[in-house]
């Protein structure tokens, strides 16, 4: 998705919150990232846009985002939770532990497992978030 306002107010006012300047400075810097910012790292991008936002106003920007599941929030161990839009399509989370980096993993064959796997103990799955810790392999 491109920074398009329309679209975003749109997002907004279908979710049932209330458009603000602010909170669309928050999602336009999720949506031109190419990585898992963290909440200082959103403000920090929001402030390029508009100097007057502040660090509470993105965190509070980015909690009702997530309780509308307009953001994701990614939680990694001790470290700061990260953030995204909401994907359009199932996907895991790779965190390599020793230097924190965030990895999509998106894979059909994992989701029709987890789905089979789900359906064979009579469930649906609803909606899922996995982080798998790794470490890259020494070579020897």
């Amino acid at each position: 998705m491109t920074y398009q306002p329309d679209k975003i107010d749109s997002m907004l006012r279908d979710a049932g919150i209330r458009v603000t300047s602010q909170r669309r400075t928050v999602i336009a810097a999720l949506v031109q990232s190419h990585d898992h910012p963290t909440a200082e790292d959103v403000h920090a991008r929001a402030k390029t846009v508009d100097r007057s936002v502040s660090f509470a106003t993105v965190y509070r920007a980015l909690a009702t985002l997530v309780d509308a599941a307009i953001v994701q929030r990614i939680s990694v161990d001790d470290g700061p939770s990260r953030f995204e839009m909401a994907p359009k399509t199932e996907h895991d989370h790779l965190v390599d532990v020793d230097n924190g980096e965030v990895l999509e993993l998106a894979s059909e064959e994992l989701a029709a497992l987890r789905s089979r796997l789900a359906a064979e103990l009579g469930y649906e799955i609803l909606s899922h978030h996995s982080v798998l810790r790794v470490r890259k392999r020494q070579k020897l």
